[in-house]
């Protein structure tokens, strides 16, 4: 008995074309989440995604793939936690399996402050419906029994937060999800067209300049994550944002002893063990600006010592490889969404270390915009606009990234 063979063109070539309705410049996941909410929910198909590399090279591809809802506003709690919800569906929606895994987020506190910040939190969450609690330590024990209590005898936890729908997706299993199922709906996915102007005439983008030529469009979107102020600026927009460096890494495969994310607000740093056994490692953005994606020794050394002092197995594994992801951070640390002040030039920028995690909804809320003008409230108060207005989504505290 000769069975059926499913056969599917995950990416197609084709020609460049002179115009299209839509230009996404980035092939990342927000570009291609964007593209694919388009095609799949509006019917705006005739869309190109420039990618100047291959799709994922971006930051993308250097994520740690962290998954959560535990934000610190009312803006943006509830923007994580419709984003978190949606990646519980995405490999159904996509056809396509992501490895995503509902695994838990223990952040573990070693001061007062620290203490407090998170019992403010954990009020926040629960009135947005989104499941965090309080843990003793002895309670932290119960979620993780590897985790040193006394931090190496010189930071002592004394408590911590734990969100159980805290999850992984992998990273790139996510952006061919989005890239395959946008192609299957006729989005063109161009790979190394890279984009060296922005067609701008009284006020109004037309289209865009590529090192293949001129591309008109109806409209233009910026997706691409670090470079955002370097695209705008072809444009004549001047962003506010600051590009920084966040940096990981990874060790060889280690026993399955890790099930979650464990992470420290007051080391500022967290771990993970991937699906192969890696054991991953973060911590926060360099202090400096910079477009410079090789990481330092300086961080792999101090990012041990942190993970060392808070799970004292990882002093026997040893590390594989160490990289570097670009970050556009706002002076708030939350998102700039939606038309900027050159008409038809649209952001998607400034998720700073969150790109990754709200790809679903802000793919999902910026097609709607571009397709019916309609402006979802869960991204409203994300207008680039609003530093001029003088209203600013302060959320820097809830990344434990930078300190």
């Amino acid at each position: 008995m000769t069975g059926l063979i499913r056969r599917r063109e995950f990416l197609g070539e084709h020609e460049l074309r002179s115009r299209y309705d839509v230009v996404i410049v980035g092939g990342g996941v927000n570009g291609l989440s964007l593209a694919f909410h388009l095609a799949e929910y509006h019917g705006i198909s005739d869309v190109a995604v420039l990618e100047r590399s291959y799709i994922g090279s971006g930051g993308s591809g250097r994520n740690t793939q962290v998954l959560r809802a535990t934000y610190n506003t009312p803006e943006t709690v509830p923007l994580y936690a419709t984003s978190l919800a949606m990646y519980g569906d995405l490999a159904q929606e996509l056809d396509y399996n992501v490895l995503f895994s509902t695994q838990g987020n223990l952040d573990l506190c070693h001061s007062t402050d620290t203490l407090q910040v998170e019992r403010e939190k954990v009020l926040l969450h629960r009135h947005y419906g989104v499941q965090t609690e309080m843990l003793s330590p002895e309670q932290v024990l119960e979620v993780c029994p590897f985790v040193d209590l006394t931090a190496g005898g010189e930071l002592p936890v004394i408590g911590a937060s734990y969100h159980p729908a805290g999850a992984f997706a992998r990273h790139d299993s996510v952006v061919w999800g989005y890239a395959s199922a946008a192609n299957r709906r006729g989005v063109e996915i161009h790979q190394g067209v890279e984009v060296i102007g922005v067609d701008v005439v009284d006020g109004s983008c037309r289209g865009v300049v590529t090192n293949q030529g001129p591309v008109a469009a109806g409209r233009v979107v910026s997706a691409v994550a670090g470079w955002s102020s370097e695209l705008a600026r072809m444009a004549g927009v001047r962003l506010p944002l600051q590009t920084m460096a966040l940096q990981a890494f990874v060790t060889e495969a280690y026993t399955p002893v890790l099930w979650g994310l464990v992470s420290s607000m007051d080391l500022y740093v967290y771990t993970q063990q991937t699906a192969r056994g890696e054991l991953v490692v973060g911590a926060e953005t360099l202090p400096y600006n910079t477009y410079s994606t090789r990481s330092t020794f300086d961080f792999v050394a101090e990012a041990a010592k942190r993970t060392i002092q808070l799970l004292p197995f990882m002093e026997k594994a040893r590390l594989l490889r160490q990289w570097t992801g670009l970050c556009d951070m706002t002076p708030d640390s939350s998102p700039l969404l939606g038309e900027s002040e050159v008409s038809n030039f649209f952001l998607m920028s400034g998720m700073g270390t969150w790109g990754f995690k709200g790809a679903p909804i802000f793919g999902k809320t910026m097609a709607e915009m571009l397709a019916t003008g309609r402006v979802d409230p869960l991204i409203a108060p994300f207008d680039p606009g609003r530093f001029r207005e003088d209203r600013m989504v302060p959320d820097a505290a809830s990344a434990g990234t930078h300190r």
